[in-house]
């Protein structure tokens, strides 16, 4: 397991470097940025040695009724502010930080993320820790499920963490706005793609937005897909690295999803209309296009 780590750390070290950024595939598994993904028996080793903070963001009744051993609960919808005019926006940034400084995470804490929906949740706390300047988050790969399918052991007990202090520094190339989107509708560097199901798509979309359903990203198992069935995906829909890539769902939580899967890629410039349809498509002054009935 040390071993695997070591040469994770390497790998993320080479493409901070710009080595091998563009290079194609730099793992055994063809992924570019391996180290954005963890694997169950990975995992495994890193909490016996305990180099990780693991975070369950499934339900609480779900966390509660047993999880992965020393694994911390923030729920998805945790995360998400109630008091929001657009469905799905998060937390003001300082409320998030103490969230997370309560859960033993700082800037310089390994993050693995899961849940038991093929990573759809546990996406959207990959982006925000990102976009806030953390550099060291990874999506379990396969979940709870694969974990739990692998007769790995499960606790119900919840971890006694020491709080640290997290500190936002917000990444701007990793956020997309209305504005953004907006000013750059007809710029052919810049791809927005719509993660959401065909038919929500279908009833209104941003005019320039490709569909691309980010469950497309899975194979059977509810892992990734490997990097040449990605490539292959994407880059025959128009969404090759040397793009400027954006994109968004309906609430910010999907989108993640295919967020992490290019940023697993490697692609270089990828970020995330959080807010997504749910102000885009309520906003008065946001052009949109309604797909018509294929007779």
């Amino acid at each position: 397991m040390k071993i695997d780590f070591l040469r994770h750390t390497m790998i993320a070290g080479l493409l901070i470097l710009g080595l091998g950024a563009c290079a194609g595939p730099v793992s055994a598994e063809g992924y570019a940025n391996p180290q954005l993904l963890t694997e169950t028996e990975e995992l495994a080793g890193l909490l016996e040695a305990r180099q990780v903070r693991v975070v369950d963001v499934r339900p609480r009744e779900a966390y509660d009724a047993g999880h992965i051993p020393g694994a911390v609960h923030l729920g998805a919808d945790d995360v998400i502010d109630p008091d929001s005019s657009v469905e799905g926006n998060l937390l003001p940034p300082e409320t998030l930080a103490r969230m997370l400084g309560q859960r033993g995470i700082d800037k310089a804490t390994p993050v693995v993320l899961y849940d038991d929906k093929g990573g759809f949740h546990a996406a959207r706390l990959f982006w925000m820790l990102e976009y806030f300047g953390h550099r060291q988050a990874s999506v379990l790969n396969g979940g709870f499920p694969k974990w739990l399918g692998e007769g790995r052991s499960i606790s119900t007990a919840a971890p006694e963490v020491a709080a640290k202090t997290f500190t936002v520094t917000p990444m701007p190339r990793r956020l997309a706005t209305a504005d953004w989107l907006l000013d750059r509708k007809n710029d052919a560097s810049v791809v927005v793609i719509d993660v959401r199901p065909p038919k929500l798509y279908k009833a209104g979309h941003i005019p320039w937005a490709k569909s691309i359903p980010w469950s497309q990203n899975l194979a059977e198992d509810g892992t990734l897909k490997s990097a040449a069935e990605l490539n292959r995906h994407f880059a025959g829909l128009g969404v090759t690295p040397d793009k400027n890539i954006a994109v968004h769902c309906q609430n910010g939580k999907a989108a993640a999803h295919s967020y992490l899967t290019l940023r697993v890629l490697g692609y270089p410039r990828v970020r995330s209309y959080d807010r997504s349809w749910a102000e885009w498509g309520l906003a008065d002054d946001l052009p949109k296009s309604v797909s018509p009935e294929q007779g």
